[in-house]
């Protein structure tokens, strides 16, 4: 095979038509239908850099880039259609869906559908070899997807080898695996044991799909659903099963039988955007499978195997009390959302709250030279913001927890930490969130994010200065700026961390954002915008070109008066949930 895909992606793929060739020669069912996926996952991905030659938005779904003119263009419409009959169309063999969504067992796929597609892969190699030459064009690979932030997916404990061996057990036992499955289902064990991580999610993930296909089909009395995959039915998938209704607008029983802790971890893991999105990135060959992470194969797999245990026979009990398996069930039942808007905005406040809780921590000079300069004497403007924010603050109290409060300082920053820390761990439903409730986290969020911004500037202005001002290099005008801009920060470090604090009472209390009437949910949207807006301009007037000090001031004084005026009318989310 000379050209692997293409001269070019010998390199990123040639590993992989290797060890499809091995597998070839031994022709074991698990490691065919295994080196088919991933074949079929890698061709996706080589045909969408090729369509991107002379094509801009790469089709998501293999079956339009395979229907695609670009693609024609490149390799003649005779050769796309044989793809379109092997991996393209419900009309044909269609073996990338066939497989990946766990209707196939290793038996039902053979040998030779695998070689074909090999072979044909060869073909597109030299195909593609003549067309870059004829027309000059370079391919480019588009890069991997990366996971970043492991930390974040970590929500079970590490598996070690005897935890494998009792998975291998429970395989065998529970209901929740086709019999005929079960060989994918030991390959997958067998491969996260020999460090084999990308095989292992790419084996598991269509066996969880197949059990929750069973379930799917059992508790909404549906048993016609569960082996579709034919063309002239919809296919009962992932993105079907994890709905609220069913096709005829009835309610889906899944999730109740699943319960929200695991409908959490499986909208996280596979479908929220800011999710690992783990089986659209593998079986759409966006990620590198040498260096697939044991972090996220870990999840997956200790995931597995409290489904394995909850949807099993009564005489299995043993299995979930056993020593090993407890723990990853309660870890199961514990499990909250990392990446809904509404956790991921949590997030973001805290992180917000930590960049403002250094500024008390930074160089600066002395409070004598602040008040040396001409108009700062007296700060009764300072004063007369910070009057304001305490009768803002006074106005939600009682919706705060008593023993984060401090009477004589409500805003101060070690309080307010410690009071965004508690109500951020309040919990807060993120399953089938309303359209009213997206749109509000997605203002929200967008406030958070100009005020870390604010934060993140007002500390690298005060660390140059101070430096600056150290090393005697500022113009007096400069002097007089990075003394107003201390001025200032006596009032903006409180109100960032107020709109703080009323942007978590009001994500603690957003689905009553529902309950709005049309008009005043507008009306309350409209206010969250001109908050946003003035997060906006404040990262404007703090920016090291602007160094607008003074204007923060009355910019700031008006939004103050904005918020006591809505709060006094009692139309924030909080005031509605009494």
């Amino acid at each position: 095979m000379q050209y692997g895909f293409t001269g070019q992606t010998t390199q990123r793929y040639g590993n992989l038509f290797l060890e499809v060739f091995d597998v070839l020669q031994y022709a074991r069912a698990t490691e065919v239908a295994l080196g088919l996926m991933k074949l079929t996952s890698c061709l996706e991905r080589a045909l969408g850099d090729v369509y991107l030659l002379i094509g801009k938005d790469c089709p998501f779904l293999l079956r339009d880039l395979l229907a695609s003119e670009q693609l024609a263009v490149v390799f003649g419409q005779d050769v796309m259609d044989v793809l379109r009959v092997f991996i393209g169309s419900p009309y044909g063999l269609n073996l990338r869906n066939v497989l990946w969504h766990g209707f196939a067992s290793p038996q039902e796929i053979p040998a030779k559908y695998c070689a074909m597609l090999l072979f044909l892969t060869a073909g597109l190699g030299q195909l593609l070899q003549t067309y870059l030459l004829k027309t000059k064009y370079i391919l480019v690979h588009r890069p991997y997807v990366t996971f970043i932030s492991l930390e974040e997916l970590v929500a079970f404990p590490d598996l070690n080898h005897e935890t494998l061996c009792v998975a291998e057990e429970l395989v065998q036992v529970s209901n929740f695996v086709f019999k005929s499955m079960v060989p994918f289902w030991i390959a997958a064990l067998t491969a996260f044991k020999q460090s084999r991580y990308a095989d292992c999610v790419i084996l598991l993930l269509p066996q969880l799909e197949a059990g929750l296909r069973l379930l799917f089909t059992t508790t909404n009395k549906c048993p016609n659903r569960l082996l579709t995959a034919e063309p002239s039915a919809l296919y009962t998938t992932f993105d079907e099963m994890l709905k609220k209704h069913l096709d005829n607008e009835e309610i889906n029983q899944l999730p109740s039988v699943l319960e929200e802790p695991t409908m959490e971890f499986l909208w996280d893991f596979l479908n929220h955007q800011e999710g690992p999105r783990i089986r659209d990135h593998l079986s759409h060959g966006e990620i590198n499978l040498k260096t697939f992470p044991r972090e996220l194969a870990n999840q997956i797999v200790a995931f597995a195997i409290t489904l394995l245990c909850r949807f099993s026979d009564e005489d299995t009990v043993a299995f979930k009390e056993h020593v090993i398996i407890k723990p990853l069930m309660t870890c199961a039942s514990c499990y909250r959302s990392q990446f809904h808007p509404i956790s991921r905005l949590k997030k973001q406040v805290l992180e917000c709250m930590k960049s403002i809780h250094l500024w008390p921590e930074l160089p600066t000079v002395s409070e004598a030279h602040v008040q040396a300069v001409k108009g700062l004497e007296g700060n009764t403007e300072t004063s007369s913001l910070i009057l304001k924010m305490a009768e803002i603050l006074s106005q939600v109290q009682q919706y705060l927890p008593q023993d984060c409060c401090s009477p004589d300082d409500p805003i101060n920053s070690v309080v307010t930490e410690r009071l965004l820390v508690k109500l951020c761990d309040k919990h807060v439903c993120t399953l089938y969130s309303p359209r009213p409730v997206l749109e509000v986290l997605v203002v929200l969020r967008k406030i958070c994010i100009q005020c870390h911004h604010v934060s993140e500037q007002v500390i690298a202005s005060i660390e140059l200065r101070y430096k600056q001002w150290m090393k005697k290099t500022l113009r007096s005008r400069q002097r007089h700026n990075y003394l107003r801009m201390l001025n200032s920060i006596k009032f903006l470090s409180p109100v960032l961390r107020l709109i703080l604090l009323l942007i978590t009472l009001e994500v603690i209390n957003v689905h009553l954002a529902c309950k709005k009437t049309p008009s005043d949910y507008q009306q309350y949207l409209k206010f969250l915008k001109s908050i946003l807006q003035y997060t906006e301009n404040l990262v404007t007037y703090t920016s090291p070109e602007k160094n607008k000090w003074d204007e923060t001031e009355e910019l700031t004084n008006k939004a103050l008066i904005k918020i006591k005026n809505f709060s006094d009318r009692k139309l924030t989310l909080i005031q509605s949930a009494t």
